[in-house]
């Protein structure tokens, strides 16, 4: 499998600006109920995806009552990610809810959230307002699992946080688990494997149809309405399962076509594309072409939180897969997961704080760019690792260089200082001036085209080890 080769030339920069923005009307909705995708112009798309496409950073945020286990069980470490304890553990259902009068986190501090955020220079924030242990985050009439009425807090932390994000101009939306729910009656829950296969207590059973109607469609309307003008822009689903019918999910779409400026992703179910794709712990290799689409990726080894999970990945590597995800036209969504106590992991916020460092110089190279304008790989795919829920060759990275772009500029980022010069052999487009981002002066550098080859001369060290970007003016 070869990634898909794309070429621009200077005539085509700008429309490679939008990049997948330009995507052609879907056929006539399959659906039992046509979603707005199925029914919009592609400029009403533009239009509503705009300001999705010019943000490319974005902060997930997962936090429940599965912190207050942190991973652990009875005192013992439970495998799996933090969110998943309950299930892992075959945690019985009343069990699972005793967590709920300890879950007291009185160090929330909803901006403080929003301005590290801020700060690390993403531009909207979408947080699990229910994730599968059916306990929502939010103060819900519909359901008592929840943490004004289950827990000493009560407090609602996502009307906080849609108000600060409001205040500090940042998009706000949830994620809602619709589908699993396994503290529910009828809720889902996956079958992964043998020793993962549904529901594990006789609490859990039901008919999910009930479910959806006593619960989670009640829910989505309290998240949709109660919390305007400040929220939501996006609505995150997740985890279909077989359960969710194309009829049961046409009635969550007959919901979200009353809020025509919403956007939400392909995880609903029911044969329901939704507007972009999902990609988990990984960048694909060139993206998704003709689709929207955003990488959602942990900072450590989970989502929820975990005591014993100190496997961050380091600043350098998150700023070079932003910069990759960049590259193919993509948003990178990228997580922490608070304490128990409301707190935001220190090492998590250290490099996001780094991160935004880093924009505050080089954004201009990221926010509202388009895709590479030249073709090439720069990786392998795998022969032994998958990606994360699918049996697809993992693509592995090569972190040489990638590039964005915008009409009139192309950003080169070296994310490997090269030596003297850089060496581009497809140069299609006329350069009439480079110089270093990072250089407040933009002092020239030399450089020379012959044809389509463009060599441009460096200084002796990078201006940034993590990634210093070359601008490209061109005609």
């Amino acid at each position: 499998m070869k990634p898909l080769i794309r070429s621009i030339s200077l005539s085509l920069m700008l429309a490679s600006l939008c990049a997948h923005a330009a995507q052609t009307k879907p056929p006539a909705s399959p659906h039992p109920v046509p979603a707005i995708q199925d029914t919009e112009t592609p400029a009403q798309r533009d239009a509503r995806m705009g300001w999705w496409r010019q943000a490319r950073f974005g902060m997930f945020i997962h936090w429940g009552l599965y912190a207050v286990p942190a991973g652990n069980w009875h005192g013992k470490p439970i495998d799996g990610i933090g969110e998943w304890i309950m299930y892992n553990a075959k945690i019985p259902v009343a069990e699972y809810k005793k967590l709920a009068p300890q879950f007291d986190p009185v160090k929330f501090d909803a901006h403080a959230w929003v301005a590290l955020a801020k700060a690390a220079g993403m531009k909207y924030i979408i947080i699990t307002a229910k994730h599968h242990d059916g306990f929502a985050m939010f103060d819900s009439k519909a359901n008592p699992f929840n943490i004004v009425d289950a827990t000493p807090f009560k407090r609602d932390p996502l009307k906080e946080l849609a108000a600060e994000a409001q205040k500090q101009g940042i998009k706000f939306g949830f994620y809602y688990s619709q589908d699993q729910d396994w503290t529910a009656p009828g809720g889902a829950a996956m079958v992964v494997d043998a020793l993962h296969n549904g529901h594990w207590d006789k609490a859990q059973d039901g008919d999910f149809a009930e479910y959806l109607h006593t619960k989670a469609i009640p829910q989505l309307k309290e998240l949709l309405s109660n919390y305007q003008p400040a929220a939501p822009s996006v609505i995150w689903f997740d985890t279909p399962t077989p359960e969710m019918t194309p009829q049961l999910a046409s009635e969550i779409v007959t919901l979200l076509n009353q809020h025509p400026n919403l956007i939400w992703n392909n995880r609903l179910g029911g044969g329901y594309q939704g507007d972009t794709e999902t990609p988990e712990q990984n960048v694909p290799a060139q993206g998704y072409p003709d689709r929207d689409w955003e990488t959602c990726m942990t900072i450590n080894d989970t989502w929820g939180y975990k005591s014993n999970d100190t496997n961050f990945k380091s600043s350098q590597e998150l700023i070079r897969t932003l910069v990759d995800v960049a590259s193919k036209g993509g948003n990178l969504l990228l997580n922490v997961g608070p304490d128990a106590h409301g707190v935001i992991p220190a090492a998590e916020a250290e490099r996001l704080q780094t991160i935004g460092k880093w924009l505050d110089v080089n954004g201009e190279s990221i926010y509202g760019t388009g895709p590479t304008p030249f073709p090439g790989e720069h990786g392998t795919f795998s022969r032994t690792e998958k990606t994360v829920g699918e049996n697809k060759p993992k693509w592995i990275p090569a972190w040489d260089w990638r590039a964005t772009a915008r009409p009139g500029k192309i950003y080169i980022h070296l994310l490997t200082w090269p030596g003297k010069s850089f060496h581009l052999a497809n140069a299609t487009a006329n350069i009439r001036k480079a110089y270093l981002l990072a250089d407040p002066r933009h002092t020239p550098l030399k450089y020379t085209q012959k044809g389509h080859v463009l060599d441009v001369q460096l200084p002796a060290r990078a201006l940034d080890a993590n990634d210093t970007v070359i601008v490209l003016e061109t005609t």
